[in-house]
């Protein structure tokens, strides 16, 4: 029974999307609406394509997406951007929702080691997880490749935004979570909400939606440095090191005055983005009094994911999520 409701509605959803070509795009966040509000009650995830039509920056190629199943997932050569919701139950829900942002250096996502098993691990612990499938700057079929990453992720923040009724969520409890080189592009959204990069498409790109707290486990930060992971920034900015760009992306040097409140997760022994990388960004949003919590284990390595075997990093979700609930009470 379920199937067959799960086809209708996709097939519904289809048809509008069908129709909503053929009228104004401002019916875009009404189709969205109506189609969460069908499915939030279930146990699957829902996708939602992050753009109704044309996708900014996009060239039309022959390449194709690829998924890699090698223990791990690793989806490369994005071409359609999305978001994928994972929703806990109506009894268990918090209101709050977390944005997550896979790494993976640039080059691929690492989509269920730092996505789906996240949001899932959250949807334990009463929040709701959105996964981001972002575009990749290394991807032949965009131009514009360094600022193609932040603008899917502000478009997500502010897709999510638009949906927060239907999902049952508190639009003054959404944050953001990133890793490794997803931690970049997370502390690029935290810095930049609000940088336009094009000119609004519909109601969705007109919409400000600054990211009420940020989580960042072993974060690309510093670019430019010698701590800098090199392989993250030849990435998004290619060989060039023109100052404007390189300083845009070194996020300790980003920090507003109305910065998201910060929490840090990294190891001590991390041999691909150094342990400087979390300390500058502390430091930086310290000295700007911005409500910040660092975690440094002494092991772990890089990309550790929810650690399940290591004694002393596994338990980041639960000091996470004791911070997340934690902020909430300071506003109540």
């Amino acid at each position: 029974m379920v199937i067959i409701q799960w086809c209708f509605l996709a097939f519904r959803y289809s048809l509008s999307f069908f129709i909503f070509k053929m009228m104004n795009k401002t019916f875009y966040a009404f189709l969205i609406f109506s189609f969460i509000v069908h499915t939030a009650g279930w146990s699957q995830d829902t996708i939602v394509p992050l753009w109704p039509d044309k996708i900014p920056f996009r060239i039309e190629t022959d390449e194709t997406e690829v998924h890699q199943k090698e223990g791990i997932l690793r989806i490369s050569k994005v071409q359609y951007p999305e978001i994928e919701v994972y929703l806990p139950s109506k009894a268990n829900a918090t209101g709050h929702g977390v944005l997550i942002f896979p790494g993976g250096g640039y080059h691929i996502l690492a989509y269920d080691w730092e996505g789906r098993d996240i949001a899932k691990m959250l949807n334990t612990k009463g929040i709701a997880g959105v996964v981001v499938k972002y575009r990749l700057p290394t991807s032949a079929s965009i131009h514009k490749n360094h600022l193609v990453p932040l603008l899917d992720a502000q478009r997500a923040l502010k897709l999510v935004h638009t949906m927060a009724e239907g999902l049952n969520l508190d639009s003054n409890k959404i944050g953001i979570m990133g890793f490794s080189a997803g931690g970049h592009l997370t502390a690029s959204l935290g810095a930049h909400y609000d940088q336009e990069l094009i000119k609004p498409h519909d109601e969705i790109d007109v919409m400000e939606a600054r990211p009420n707290f940020i989580v960042l486990l072993y974060p690309v930060i510093q670019f430019g440095s010698a701590s800098t992971h090199k392989g993250s920034q030849e990435a998004l900015l290619g060989k060039s090191t023109e100052t404007q760009w390189v300083d845009f992306f070194s996020l300790e040097k980003q920090i507003r005055d109305d910065h998201a409140p910060t929490i840090l997760f990294h190891a001590s022994d991390d041999t691909g983005v150094p342990v400087e990388n979390s300390l500058s960004l502390y430091q930086a949003l310290h000295q700007k009094n911005i409500p910040t919590a660092l975690h440094i284990f002494p092991q772990g390595g890089h990309g550790f994911g929810l650690a399940p075997q290591m004694p002393l990093v596994k338990e980041w979700p639960k000091l996470l999520t004791d911070w997340i609930m934690n902020l909430s009470n300071d506003k109540e």
